[in-house]
């Protein structure tokens, strides 16, 4: 039996160590659902690798359905927040921004823990007429074809939905393809693809800007 304190509890107390259990409980879970599959991935083996108790984990998350869509958002956000900023970081105009996809995923391939996407893997595993998994994978999705669409606007493609699209299209196959394969080459393939996609946008520009200086 603990022993009983009786020093007063401030309010606060135990926050931080709930942030903390919750940061390792989402790490562990990320981990395990994305190496091994969320049905195959048990309470027990997500507080084991936490360092957990199983009541800490229903304490904070109520049920594994919300540790997984609490895996999912977090994992969303930092893969969104780490793909765009490898697309911005070093500037330039949007085709040396664009550029830096395939180079990016080419990265992210060779990591030791890369296991694939967790929202394509998510629907992948799950009965396919459930919509709940493919609402999440889908709102992760138009972030990141906002941000595509918007360079491809600036780079002065007439369609840039359709291209941002396109280069999604490369973007998951690379990613599927690599998680089969486990080369990262595969990344300089997409890349390959998407070059006259990125060149055709560009002429037109260029061909815009011709036109309107001859008038």
């Amino acid at each position: 039996m603990a022993k009983t304190s009786s020093k007063k509890t401030s309010p606060h107390a135990g926050i931080g160590d709930d942030e903390s259990a919750r940061g390792r409980l989402l790490s562990a879970a990320s981990h395990l659902f994305c190496k091994n599959g969320i049905n195959a991935t048990g309470i027990d083996a997500i507080i084991e690798e936490a360092g957990t108790a199983k009541t800490t984990l229903y304490k904070l998350f109520g049920s594994k359905t919300n540790l997984v869509n609490a895996v999912l958002e977090s994992e969303g956000k930092q893969w969104r927040e780490w793909f765009i900023a490898a697309m911005e970081e070093g500037g330039g105009d949007a085709q040396a921004k664009l550029a830096r996809i395939f180079p990016a995923l080419k990265s992210w391939f060779g990591e030791e823990r890369f296991y694939g996407c967790p929202f394509i893997n998510a629907v992948g595993e799950h009965d396919k007429d459930a919509k709940h998994f493919r609402n999440i994978a889908l709102k992760h999705k138009k972030i990141v074809l906002g941000h595509i669409e918007k360079l491809a606007g600036e780079l002065g493609s007439n369609e840039p939905v359709v291209l941002a699209h396109q280069l999604g299209l490369l973007i998951d196959g690379a990613i599927v393809a690599a998680m089969v394969s486990r080369d990262p080459g595969v990344a300089d393939t997409a890349a390959l693809a998407a070059g006259p996609l990125l060149g055709q946008a560009k002429t037109k520009k260029r061909r815009g800007a011709d036109h309107l200086e001859a008038v």
